[in-house]
């Protein structure tokens, strides 16, 4: 890659943090562009872009995905080379809550990047969608070649929806798009509202522990640092679109059109109740835990199959629980002065 423009969005989230910051090292030049909106803490997206607004590469746009004249705007004034759309109302469960905030910011929001990048004729848009499409799938691993029509919560049908409205651009205009189902992603600078914080804040405050399905959950915990690993390599991975597609016999993941889906995940599910020992062990403190059943729209067990991507950029995540949690408990400690 050459000195190339790329626009993240979701840029003062965990994910789009640890990205921009990755490519601004390289010499890249970044567009940010976040709403700084309060789903959790502020003051935590705002210390991670402080980090991002020290580079000289870096260019920072406060907007909502929604406010289609800002985000037209931003694309036609910058003309990226790459879009990287992470930015997305998320969580599971709070989509019970408040639809309306995955419509606007999900639906709404994507709509105004396909259009961005269609104007600007952009070279890739990879865009974010989740492990939570596999929903009602009980064949593991999950595979991106399998049908994934039975979501379960709204925040899924959402991503869903991005997958299939990013295929209708990439067939009608050639637009380049990548979609990336990433699986439960933790990590230093982490989401709050995330297992691996929660648990941490609440055993170091000596609060009871939400553990859901009695910990008998099970989940691909896949560590940053190979979560954007993956994404740097698939971004200079342009789809092609497949000559060989079967119009008879449909792969979800591949299309005639330049479109691709990908697992990135770690190939290595874990269950609960050991992720929490992991915690407890690095924390040095034991967890008082209260045991509930399983929430609405959460699925039992998640499990990437990631032969897709170690065929096609030769990569496969691999960083080990044990290492991954370590290194996040020393951030949390440093971050919050514990």
């Amino acid at each position: 890659m050459g000195l190339e423009k790329v626009l993240i969005t979701g840029v003062a989230g965990f994910i789009g943090f640890h990205l921009a910051k990755r490519l601004l090292d390289e010499k890249k030049i970044v567009l940010g562009i976040d709403n700084i909106n309060n789903y959790y803490d502020p003051s935590l997206k705002e210390a991670r872009l402080s980090i991002l607004k020290d580079y000289d590469n870096f260019k920072f746009f406060k907007n909502s995905l929604e406010d289609s004249t800002e985000i037209k705007n931003i694309f036609l004034d910058n003309n990226p080379d790459i879009v990287v759309n992470l930015a997305a109302q998320a969580g599971v469960r709070y989509s019970l809550e408040n639809p309306r905030a995955y419509i606007d910011s999900n639906i709404v929001g994507f709509l105004n990047i396909l259009e961005g990048c269609k104007k600007t004729k952009v070279k890739h848009l990879v865009f974010a969608s989740s492990s939570s499409v596999y929903g009602g799938n009980t064949n593991m691993p999950f595979s991106v070649h399998d049908n994934v029509d039975h979501p379960i919560s709204l925040y899924a049908a959402t991503k869903k929806a991005n997958e299939l409205m990013a295929h209708t651009y990439s067939h009608l205009f050639g637009l380049p798009c990548t979609g990336l189902r990433f699986f439960t992603v933790y990590g230093p600078w982490g989401r709050p509202d995330m297992a691996l914080f929660k648990f941490t804040k609440a055993i170091l405050e000596d609060r009871p522990i939400d553990v859901y399905n009695y910990g008998k959950m099970k989940r691909d915990f896949t560590y940053i640092d190979d979560i954007i690993e993956g994404v740097i390599r698939i971004m200079q991975k342009v789809p092609k679109g497949d000559p060989n597609w079967d119009s008879n016999n449909p792969d979800p993941s591949t299309s005639s059109a330049p479109y691709k889906l990908y697992n990135i995940g770690n190939n290595n599910p874990v269950e609960l109740s050991y992720f929490i020992e992991v915690i407890e062990k690095n924390l040095g403190k034991k967890a008082k835990k209260n045991l509930l059943p399983l929430q609405p729209g959460d699925v039992i067990a998640t499990y990437a199959d990631v032969s897709d991507l170690e065929k096609d950029v030769g990569f496969k995540p691999s960083t080990p629980l044990e290492v991954g949690i370590a290194n996040f408990i020393d951030w949390y400690k440093k971050y919050y002065k514990v």
